[in-house]
């Protein structure tokens, strides 16, 4: 309770504080910025971003630039449409009317925080606290006399914007609701408590770009971000996913979404650098995206780059307006949500006259239709309007409309679920609810179920939804016009792509190559050379005839008896081979072995049979027989030498050739030297029988 007390307290010092500093800034630059009010018995308050952010040199003077439609007068005319729609429905908030009061953040940090600040005046000027009240300044005091009961804001559309504002708010326990913001670090709870969001975090939408480049093999691709929360943290979670899935970067560049063409052109002077890198993920805000298209096109490198935009592109007309042929081909990632056709025929009927709730509806006309309304003649350059002009010329729905109307939805069931537990016998407000504590209405908003357009709405603990996404192609349609094209679709981790319907801006219809090294060949290994880029960037070289491939970056020589298969993912042991006895090679070689044989044996028997005649003796027999077994085993051999080749046929098939002509030729020597030894002793008187003469010895 003290602490409550306490907080309050210098809650109401610091507003009195930011208040002082922003009035006088607002009196410094002398200019109060245009608010839309729809009063009710509790408010909700809304930022949108109305105008263009200030460009980059002259953001200093908080100076908005030109109207938004989409971004915009069409979401100032949802929320209202939204509040309307709730206040008309007798079961939600039954007796209870629910107001808005919208203001314009101009897509700009600071002009964001100075229009909240105007918010938390509103949330903390209570009835009760009124009366004891007493503020130094006369603008706050006259600030501070009207009670506006706000007990939550929507918006803004940044992601960047929406951090400032959430630390702004959560100190005076303010919830807020994101209709577009997605970083993922507002997911953390400890660091934004009070923040909550009807849209998926960045970090599916950075798994379906990781998704989409792996479905078409482009792995080596280059990133661009928007320098800022949305951009930072998104191209994070990319280069995280694209890491554990071997994607490489080969180039990485930030930028400002406000800045000068100079900062664009040297944008894509980098990623001109490597010729390898056609794809560039570009984790952006819209704008990024359609300065980067201009600056390829100021380059003539239009057809050069395939883009693969965030939701911050999705399928915004404003993005490619007069860039159509630049943009062709390029993939973007859009949150899944259906169109609110009830929006058109509100948006439709609307007019300058009709539309006196909308203080900037007549600004925006004038820059819709190119004219000047009565009382803004000083506009001396346009003619001035004619009253037949329509907005269903040129019309795009906004992508996120049906986020801006959810997020109003959110706050009123919020508030309907808490006036039903707090006031169970009453229908409207009372006592037990008012007034509004901001941390139990945020506990109400994250447990909020309900139903809009046939879709449930429900949040997880830290605030967020489930992840859809549609993949959406630009493409010129056969007509001869371009528009955004469905094309896939991301849903629970799955990716389905409809291939037949993706056009890319090339010159034969199909997906550009974007890869550091193309895949080596079967019989090929990876040698890397460059450092960093190891997974993606390789030189081929082949391995050996008798290698294979043992993995990527080796090649492993096959055992003995094993030779590389024919994918050379291994080896395969070698076939035996080996001549049959019915070849006709075997059978030549036989007959010539067996007439060889039978020869030899028949010289044999001769030489047995007449063994101790002279010629036989003389003929050193001994010797001879030698010589014809030799023989007989020479041709013996052939036989082992054509059977199959088994541990005993190969083993004697190495020893009966080389015994049979060691036979051979050794009793040959012999006899040759014994008749050169009898033939040496007859010219000379010998006193003794010569040594080693005997059939013995010779032997």
């Amino acid at each position: 309770m003290w602490w409550d007390t306490t907080r309050r307290s210098l809650a109401r010092v610091l507003l009195v504080v930011v208040t002082v500093v922003a009035l006088n800034h607002e009196e410094m630059i002398g200019r109060r910025r245009k608010t839309a009010l729809l009063e009710g018995d509790i408010l909700i308050g809304a930022l949108f971003s109305v105008h263009h952010q200030p460009k980059q040199k002259s953001a200093f003077t908080l100076t908005c630039g030109e109207i938004r439609e989409q971004y915009g007068i069409q979401r100032v005319e949802a929320a209202f449409m939204a509040i309307d729609e709730i206040n008309a429905n007798q079961t939600l908030l039954p007796n209870i009317t629910l107001g808005v009061e919208i203001r314009d953040s101009c897509w700009y940090s600071s002009i964001a925080l100075e229009q909240s600040i105007e918010f938390i005046r509103d949330a903390l000027a209570s009835p009760g606290d009124n009366a004891n009240r007493t503020l130094t300044s006369d603008a706050c005091k006259s600030a501070s006399t009207t009670s506006k009961r706000l007990v939550g804001v929507v918006g803004p559309g940044s992601s960047d914007v929406t951090i400032q504002v959430q630390n702004l708010l959560q100190l005076f326990r303010i919830p807020q609701v994101g209709y577009s913001a997605t970083s993922r670090d507002l997911s953390d709870k400890s660091r934004f408590s009070y923040f909550m969001r009807v849209v998926p975090s960045d970090y599916y939408q950075a798994q379906v770009m990781v998704d989409i480049v792996r479905h078409y093999n482009w792995t080596y691709v280059s990133a661009v971000h928007t320098d800022g929360n949305y951009g930072q943290s998104g191209i994070t979670a990319f280069r995280e996913l694209a890491e554990k899935n071997n994607i490489c970067i080969a180039k990485e560049d930030s930028v400002l979404s406000n800045a000068e063409d100079e900062a664009f052109d040297m944008v894509i002077h980098q990623l001109r650098e490597d010729q390898r890198a056609n794809v560039v993920v570009c984790f952006c805000e819209g704008m990024t995206v359609r300065n980067l298209l201009l600056a390829a096109q100021r380059n003539n490198v239009t057809s050069r780059f395939l883009f693969i935009g965030s939701d911050g592109w999705a399928d915004r007309s404003d993005v490619v307006a007069g860039l159509e042929e630049a943009a062709v081909g390029g993939l973007s990632v859009k949150i899944t949500s259906s169109s609110v056709g009830e929006f058109d025929d509100h948006y439709f009927q609307l007019d300058p006259d009709n539309n006196k709730r909308n203080p900037w509806f007549k600004e925006f006309w004038q820059m819709r239709f190119n004219c000047s309304l009565p009382g803004h003649e000083e506009i001396v350059s346009l003619p001035p309007c004619s009253g037949m002009e329509s907005l269903r010329d040129r019309y795009k729905q906004d992508t996120k409309m049906a986020f801006v109307m959810k997020a109003i939805y959110t706050m009123a069931w919020g508030l309907h679920n808490m006036q039903r537990d707090l006031c169970p016998f009453s229908q409207g407000l009372c006592e037990s609810m008012l007034p509004i504590n901001g941390s139990l209405y945020r506990d109400y908003l994250v447990n909020v179920t309900f139903s809009y357009m046939g879709e449930l709405v429900t949040f997880d603990s830290r605030g967020d939804p489930p992840g859809r996404y549609d993949i959406m192609n630009y493409q010129r349609l056969k007509n001869g016009s371009f528009d955004y094209v469905r094309v896939g679709t991301w849903d629970n981790g799955t990716l389905v792509v409809h291939e037949e319907r993706v056009v890319f801006n090339s010159s034969d219809g199909l997906p550009p190559t974007s890869v550091c090294s193309e895949p080596c060949s079967y019989n090929e290994y990876k040698s890397f050379v460059e450092s960093g880029d190891e997974k993606c960037c390789w030189i081929c070289t082949l391995c050996d005839k008798d290698e294979y491939l043992m993995n990527e970056t080796t090649c492993q020589r096959c055992t003995p008896g094993y030779w590389p298969n024919t994918n050379k993912t291994g080896c395969d042991a070698i076939p035996v081979k080996y001549i049959m006895w019915d070849d006709a090679e075997s059978i030549v070689a036989l007959s010539l072995a067996s007439l060889g044989f039978l020869a030899t044996s028949f010289t044999m028997l001769v030489f047995i049979r007449y063994n101790h005649t002279p010629v036989v003796k003389a003929s050193t027999r001994e010797l001879s027989y030698i010589i014809f077994v030799g023989m007989m085993v020479s041709y013996c051999a052939t036989l082992p030498l054509l059977a199959r080749p088994t541990t005993l046929s190969c083993a004697v098939s190495r020893i009966m050739p080389g015994l049979s002509f060691a036979m051979i030729y050794a009793a040959l020597v012999t006899k040759t030297n014994r008749i050169a030894r009898i033939l040496a002793g007859n010219k000379k008187i010998m006193m003794r029988k010569p040594r080693f003469m005997s059939a013995t010895a010779q032997v």
